[in-house]
This record gives C-alpha cells, sequence and structure tokens, in this order.
C-alpha cells in the first residue's frame, strides 16, 4: 500500500514531532468539544474523520494545522451525511466572521 499525503512518519526530512505542551487556544478547545459530542451523539465515526482528513488535496492537508484538519474533516462528514450544506456552513461562517471578526 503506498502511503498518503497524511502518513509523513519515518520519512526522510519529516523531522522530529513536535511533542511540546501548548496552551490550546479557544476555538481548538471548541473544534475538540464539537468533535467529542458529535461522536456521542453517534454523528460521526473516528473512521470517517480518518478518511475524510486522508482525502484532502495533499497542499491543503499540509497548509493547515491539526485543529483545522479536524474542522475541515467535521465539515466534509456532515455535508455528506446530508445534517448541513457547504451553503448552510458558508453563511453561518460569514454571520459569524462579521459579528466577531476574521480568523
Amino acid at each position: 500500500m503506498a502511503r498518503g499525503h497524511h502518513d509523513v512518519g519515518g520519512l526522510p526530512g519529516a523531522g522530529p514531532v513536535d511533542q511540546t505542551e501548548h496552551v490550546l487556544s479557544d476555538w481548538e478547545i471548541l473544534a475538540d468539544a464539537v468533535n467529542q459530542a458529535l461522536t456521542a451523539r453517534g454523528i460521526k465515526r473516528t473512521d470517517e474523520m480518518r478518511r475524510a482528513r486522508e482525502e484532502m488535496d495533499s497542499a491543503t492537508y499540509r497548509d493547515m494545522t491539526y485543529y483545522e484538519r479536524w474542522i475541515a474533516s467535521i465539515e466534509t462528514v456532515l455535508i455528506e451525511k446530508k445534517i448541513l450544506t457547504k451553503e448552510e456552513i458558508d453563511r453561518r461562517l460569514a454571520a459569524f466572521e462579521k459579528k466577531w471578526g476574521g480568523p
């Protein structure tokens, strides 16, 4: 089986994994809470999230942070399951940014 763009462990030049502790920002804490809530409600499964990350475009995957990938994967799963549409997500994001500012 060929390596996916997400599978960089042990590759030359991949560098060490940064294992230092860091303080999570508010949105990262919220991303984790949404992830856990959707799992607890049976709306999504870990394997769906993994598949969504593995199917991301390689450049997009590399350009995102860990929690950005989570959010993108959650969005993909919710759209696939017809819980939300891309348009609904975009509208809500625009309303949020109008009220609170951009990312």
